[in-house]
């Protein structure tokens, strides 16, 4: 039985599984009022491959748990791993991915949520 979460407790538990798995600098941006496809991002960096492999799997696991699977996976890369919630997308990346593309400099009118 698939189930549904609203956004802010999907940002929750997936907050709290990165952190969990020693995420660095996770961030939540809520897109609504900068975009009109986009709702929310969580961005988070992980230091290698295998650690971004092992926060991604975190946040599944913990979102599975609450009968949720995501839409659309990209990745595991090199650098970077998407998890696509619905209103809810996760970004894993590595410092170099993120600093290179630099998602929160792109969306400086995305509202920071607080923890």
């Amino acid at each position: 039985m698939v189930k549904t979460l609203d956004a802010t407790r999907k940002i929750e538990l997936i907050r709290q599984s990165l952190e969990d798995k020693k995420a660095e600098n996770v961030v939540a941006l809520d897109l609504r009022q900068a975009s009109e496809s986009l709702d929310f991002f969580v961005i988070a960096s992980g230091t290698s491959r295998p650690h971004l492999e092992a926060l991604e799997r975190a946040v599944r696991e913990r979102l599975e748990d609450e009968g949720l699977l995501p839409l659309h996976v990209e990745g595991p890369s090199q650098r970077w791993i998407l998890l696509d919630y619905g209103e809810v997308l996760v970004h894993i990346m590595t410092p170099e991915a993120r600093e290179y593309y630099d998602l929160e400099g792109f969306w400086t009118d995305a509202q920071r949520l607080s923890a």
